[in-house]
């Protein structure tokens, strides 16, 4: 039977809840949407609650209303300034000399015996590189002969209390968090190529209250970090320069916005109606333009130097892929690419099927991405049946083997 993986993308300026089937190993055909304004949430963060899951609610009865079933269950996206990382090394055993899938999970447990303050929960332990007998760059160990196996691992934490609010705001509209997953990991699912990965790429999502950024080496996620800034902060700084109300000055953005000023003529022109003004007013489409590059350049200034900060961007010779509805906004690109001093492309969903004329814009990268991670997590539990037969008899053989499975989730490539 086909499988239904359910999505729900919290973002700080939409909810989108994406229902999808798994046609086969690549595809997934979206068979209902639900695309909500969000409220209650800031930068990522849930700031009412009441108001939060309510347009959850909205946004999962219509995914639910357009595609006829009843979501129960979903992956919910993840961002936020309070999200960090450390990387960790775990190693275990190998008494028969032959690697299964409990080995490797035993090196991961280990792995994640680091010190994690009592108010931050672990989101994600992702794979860095893996030796078995001091032997680098094993990409699939299960099998594999051998008597030591060390894991490198990303552990990606988050703010115990930021999770369990909105684990609640999805619990009010009646849907069970299945996996939490973080933005740049969901929206790469869909926007990265596998040689962009192998060779070294940064993906940039760039949302409304939030820039995500991971760093993808040798095929596996190095880094990752969440800045507070994006897309809103564009449309504070046009509505304070033209004197708008908030929504007007969106307005303005996705229809006149420009990245460049010098790409802009002088004599551009465009009427808007500012505030206490009973008439009409012309604004110079360079002056706009001015104000959104002083913006874009200091919000690429700060990935600049987060990238620095990692010490990886050296080894990024596919550079940086752009996503998130700010990347939709015109010559961003050329302004990334001139802070950065890499190549920058930007990205957005394809090769998609069933209901996608909204869904063809950077702005649904992470939503399309959870099905996506959905569709690799279905595959990983495909691989453990196989795997792991030693101990996995039924669906009753407990608590161990489902903390084997969420664990091991990301390490099958």
């Amino acid at each position: 039977m086909d499988e239904i993986v359910v999505g729900i993308d919290v973002g700080t300026t939409k909810v989108c809840t994406l229902v999808g089937r798994v046609e086969d190993s690549s595809t997934v055909r979206i068979l209902g949407v639900g695309i909500e304004p969000s409220d209650g949430i800031r930068k990522g963060i849930i700031v009412d609650l009441a108001a939060a899951s309510a347009a959850i609610k909205r946004s999962v009865e219509k995914a639910e209303r357009t595609s006829g079933l009843e979501i129960t269950t979903a992956l919910v996206s993840l961002a936020g300034a309070h999200v960090s990382s450390v990387n960790s090394r775990g190693a275990a055993g190998i008494p028969g000399g032959i690697i299964d899938a409990f080995d490797v999970a035993r090196a991961l447990e280990q792995a994640q015996a680091v010190a994690i303050p009592h108010d931050r929960e672990i989101i994600h332990v992702i794979q860095r590189g893996i030796s078995v007998d001091g032997q680098d760059g094993v990409k699939t160990p299960v099998g594999m002969h051998g008597y030591k196996l060390e894991i490198e691992t990303h552990i990606i934490t988050a703010a115990t209390a930021t999770i369990d609010n909105l684990r609640q705001c999805v619990s009010s509209a009646g849907v069970e968090v299945q996996q939490f997953v973080l933005n740049p990991l969901a929206s790469a699912e869909v926007v990265l190529t596998e040689e962009e990965r192998q060779m070294g790429v940064a993906v940039c999502d760039i949302g409304g209250g939030t820039t995500d950024l991971a760093i993808y080496v040798d095929g596996d996620v190095w880094h990752t970090m969440v800045l507070a800034v994006g897309g809103n902060h564009i449309t504070q700084d046009i509505a304070h320069g033209l004197r708008l109300p908030l929504s007007q000055a969106e307005e303005v953005k996705k229809q006149q916005g420009y990245a460049v000023r010098a790409d802009i003529d002088s004599q551009e022109y465009f009427t808007i109606r500012p505030f206490g003004e009973d008439k009409d007013t012309r604004i110079n489409k360079q002056d706009l333009a001015h104000i959104i590059e002083a913006r874009v350049e200091e919000t690429f200034g700060l990935i600049y130097q987060e990238i620095k900060r990692s010490g990886y961007d050296g080894l990024l010779p596919a550079g940086v892929v752009l996503t998130g509805g700010t990347a939709a906004l015109a010559g961003i690109r050329n302004i990334a690419s001139e802070v950065l001093g890499m190549p920058v492309r930007t990205a957005q969903p394809e090769n998609l099927t069933g209901l996608i004329d909204k869904l063809n814009s950077p702005s649904y990268s992470t939503s399309v991405g959870l099905l996506r991670w959905a569709l690799t997590m279905h595959e990983h539990d495909v691989a453990m049946s196989g795997g792991g037969k030693k101990r996995r008899k039924s669906k009753g053989d407990g608590m161990n083997l489902d903390g084997i499975k969420n664990l091991i989730k990301r390490i099958l490539p």
